[in-house]
């Protein structure tokens, strides 16, 4: 706590823009602010020649890349995200886990249905909330139609990652777990005869991550939450600070923890936000039942014209590529590290799980918001008052109740809270990786300050860098994951035939762990 006392001393005592503006000697800095941003700026435009280079019909090639990934994952896993759905709920549910409370497979640090909870913190956010609205400008209704068609081969690409990162996961002397697209990477191709491959594939994949968590998975998030808050809360339009100082407080508190504390906050906090932001939803729909057939018809129709096709692959590209891990994630790897410290033997299983996380985020959020968007006729006057993203789905929730804005603001936060402690979770375990256990302190430090610095600037080109890192993680993990593919495909089907059979057991209230070998592997 002395420590963590001296860092919050630190972050009082960084100079915002607008102390640093009153010196003048902060014309030098300043310029030399500009120069970093102009420099960026130039990187990310490079950056974006080569991940958004199109191909066939104007599509991007990242996208392509992550298309192309669910499909094949879908048809290669035999329609996984249908047959394995209602198994994955059971599971969720607890079915096969010791009603004793204690895992049925005993190694591990959170509950399946932990996992998922900071699986989705770190994908159901501002994206789920105004990608939607986005998509809807650019392509009409109907976009929102494709977007539900990528949650849905998303499904099938999480199965995969989720699965090799229960199977290739690390057990540490302490018990804790170490796991994600660095360890099945690295250990994976090195089974396949291509250790060289592996490993240099895992590294990079790591220092995306860590750029990631500091950028998209932080700043953005602390930056967009402060924004809804002083949108409803004046006194804290110029006392940024103040806000930043109080986030990052509670950050520190949390993942001080580690895995383990930020499992129970986000499983706690994660199930009251989504429903909560549901439920405004479903308010906004009912206020106006009347219109939802034509509504619905409408997103049906349009879904195929060329227009909406278009504006189709565009929300794809600004909800699930730009906005990847605010979206589902499915391709990018990082639920593969919350999935990996589940107490579970059977990776197939935590597998089906993670499949649920795109059904939630993307076909249910996505849609909802979609439908607030298109229901109140926001999205036909957004060009003439200027709105977009948040600010669209904002005027759509003001539309019934004035003070329904104050909802959503809430919900932000929330949203934005929880997405920023599991992806320090994330780039934690992409940390140590890279620079060993000892270190992480140094990463939770770093990684509290860059939440306060979200609040306090303006991130211009950082936020498309920082992007630009998030979709960099899809290119090593998805070419691992098509790699790896067979070893999946061959541990869903002897998982099948035993599930078939019913030799999977399920564990009564007193009964003791299967004495049956972990798939962890146990670190040295």
């Amino acid at each position: 706590m002395k420590r963590f006392g001296l860092l919050l001393l630190m972050l009082l005592a960084f100079p915002t823009p607008a102390l640093a503006a009153e010196e003048d000697s902060s014309a030098t800095f300043l310029d030399f602010l500009d120069w970093v941003d102009t420099a960026f700026s130039e990187a990310v435009a490079a950056i974006k020649t080569v991940f958004f280079f199109q191909v066939g019909g104007g599509v991007p090639i990242i996208v392509a890349w992550l298309i192309l990934g669910g499909i094949y994952f879908t048809l290669r896993m035999g329609f996984v995200n249908l047959r394995g759905f209602k198994h994955a709920i059971q599971v969720l549910l607890g079915k096969y886990q010791d009603k004793s409370g204690v895992g049925e497979e005993g190694e591990g640090e959170v509950s399946p249905f932990q996992a998922v909870s900071t699986a989705l913190s770190a994908t159901v956010g501002l994206g789920s909330i105004a990608g939607s609205a986005i998509a809807i400008q650019l392509g009409g209704p109907g976009a929102v139609v494709w977007m539900s068609l990528a949650g849905f081969l998303g499904m099938s690409s999480k199965f995969v990652e989720c699965t090799l990162g229960q199977k290739y996961r690390m057990v540490r002397t302490d018990g804790t777990i170490a796991g994600g697209p660095m360890y099945y990477l690295s250990q994976g191709l090195s089974e396949m005869g291509v250790p060289w491959l592996g490993k240099s594939l895992a590294v990079l994949f790591a220092l995306l991550c860590v750029g990631a968590s500091f950028g998209a998975g932080n700043m953005f998030q602390a930056n967009q939450s402060y924004a809804a808050v002083a949108n409803v809360v004046p006194y804290l339009a110029d006392r940024s600070w103040l806000y930043g100082f109080a986030i990052a407080l509670l950050v520190g508190v949390v993942i001080v923890g580690g895995i383990s504390r930020i499992g129970a906050v986000t499983s706690n906090l994660v199930p009251v936000v989504v429903a909560l932001y549901i439920v405004g939803c479903l308010w906004i729909i009912l206020s106006n039942y009347a219109e939802i057939p034509i509504v619905l018809t409408t997103m049906l129709k349009q879904a195929f014209s060329a227009e909406a096709i278009e504006g189709g692959f565009i929300g794809v590209l600004v909800q699930g590529i730009r906005r990847a891990a605010f979206s589902n994630g499915a391709g990018i790897g990082s639920a593969a590290i919350a999935h990996s410290a589940t107490r579970n033997k059977e990776p197939v299983r935590e597998g089906m799980v993670a499949s649920i996380e795109p059904l939630i985020d993307t076909i249910i959020i996505c849609n909802l918001t979609g439908m607030v968007v298109v229901i109140t006729g926001v999205s036909e006057i957004s060009a003439a008052s200027g709105a977009n993203g948040i600010e669209l789905t904002a005027a759509a929730f003001n539309t019934v109740i004035g003070w329904f804005p104050v909802v959503l603001a809430i919900a932000v936060v929330l949203f934005a809270f929880s997405n920023i402690i599991a992806w320090s979770y994330y780039g934690e375990q992409a940390w140590t990786y890279l620079f060993g256990a000892p270190s992480t302190l140094a990463f939770k430090a770093l990684f509290v300050i860059f939440v306060f610095i979200g609040t306090v600037v303006n991130l211009g080109a950082v936020l498309d860098f920082s992007d630009m890192m998030l979709l960099g993680m899809a290119v090593p993990n998805l070419l691992g994951c098509f790699l790896l593919s067979g070893k999946v495909a061959a541990d869903l089907k002897t998982y099948m035939s035993k599930l078939k059979l019913e030799k999977m057991p399920v564990p009564q209230a007193n009964s003791t762990a299967s004495d049956e070998k972990s798939t962890g592997r146990t670190e040295n």
